[in-house]
């Protein structure tokens, strides 16, 4: 365990803001959580790769930063292979793991930042696929009492960009390993618009999968080595379908995905760019030119800014279509 005081975290946000912390400790092994309770009672935010984190100020608090890695064969069957993540693995370990050795279910979540621990907690997803569709069980400590706990997929309440780590143990939980089932059988999600249409005339396979959705990733997503940004910033709302009727009436051209019953999706960025708002810019934050659903730093934009921008974003929004959109991003 390493620990730090009035600690620098732009290297640790992916928004690149220019903040820091009043301490910062690094986890280096599982076991050392056990020695963790003190602390525990304290302030403290679990900060894995920062790719899902906007930091608008000096943190008062202690950041507490998983560092520990690995990924593990634990079971093999005839038709599929379950691995054990650590919680400090970077996500594009496990779907490159999984590319190199004809392993299937999360080749749809290639190019996504940060760390294999988080992934549960905003259950990601991308281009029809959620991590939660092939996680089987999620084990860590609960902090209040350092005791271990072992949740199964059904008891992790996965639900869009949400869990129960997001809910009732929201702030309760330190995540140190996830289990993942993979199949060893092709089976490709391409149900995605966009990704049907770039698949057309191709045959599926991991490699030609896997590149595909980099590409359009590439095409729509700034590079976060040089532009800062957390991905998608806002949820797709979700409204009942008398609202979805009405809208339609005024904008016939509204994009909408199925979910559950009485209830449609509704594409944010779209809400966002007929608000006016792609590509716009305040200072060095804006909305990226090519994803509406993106809040970028260009270089040297204050976190008041982002909030102004973001803020600016959900009001504008309201105004137009009477829909209250909410950030996937934790602000703290």
């Amino acid at each position: 365990m390493k620990e730090f005081r009035d600690f620098p975290l732009k290297s640790y946000n992916t928004f690149g803001m220019e903040v820091a912390c009043a301490r910062f400790v690094q986890v280096d092994r599982e076991e050392e959580i056990c020695s963790m309770a003190e602390l525990f009672r304290t302030p403290h935010y679990i900060l894995g790769g920062g790719s899902n984190t906007l930091f608008t100020k000096f943190y008062e608090g202690t950041i507490i930063h998983p560092a520990f890695g690995g990924i593990e064969r634990v079971e093999e069957t005839s038709d599929s292979v379950l691995l054990r993540l650590a919680a400090g693995e970077p996500w594009e370990n496990l779907t490159e793991y999984c590319r190199q050795n004809g392993l299937y279910g999360l080749e749809n979540l290639t190019g996504i930042p940060g760390l294999a621990g988080s992934a549960p907690v905003q259950n990601i997803g991308a281009y029809g696929t959620e991590a939660k569709d092939c996680i089987e069980k999620v084990y860590g400590y609960y902090t209040d009492t350092l005791q271990p706990f072992a949740l199964s997929n059904a008891e992790c309440r996965f639900g869009y960009r949400n869990s129960v780590f997001k809910q009732e143990l929201k702030g309760r939980c330190f995540i140190t390993h996830v289990h993942f089932r993979l199949s060893t059988r092709p089976r490709f999600n391409l149900t995605y618009k966009a990704l049907a249409q770039a698949m057309e005339g191709h045959e599926p396979t991991l490699d030609s999968v896997t590149e595909t959705i980099l590409s359009i990733r590439n095409s729509k997503l700034p590079d976060i080595s040089k532009i800062g940004c957390a991905g998608s910033f806002f949820k797709n709302p979700v409204v009942e379908e008398s609202q979805h009727q009405a809208l339609l009436a005024r904008f016939p051209d509204l994009v909408s995905y199925p979910a559950e019953p009485g209830y449609v999706k509704l594409a944010a960025g779209q809400l966002i760019e007929k608000a006016g708002w792609k590509g716009r810019r305040i200072g060095d934050a804006g909305i990226y030119p090519l994803q509406a659903l993106v809040v970028v730093n260009y270089g040297n934009a204050k976190p008041e800014e982002i909030s102004q921008v973001y803020g600016q974003v959900i009001s504008d929004v309201e105004n137009l279509f009477h829909i209250t959109l909410s950030p996937e991003v934790n602000i703290i």
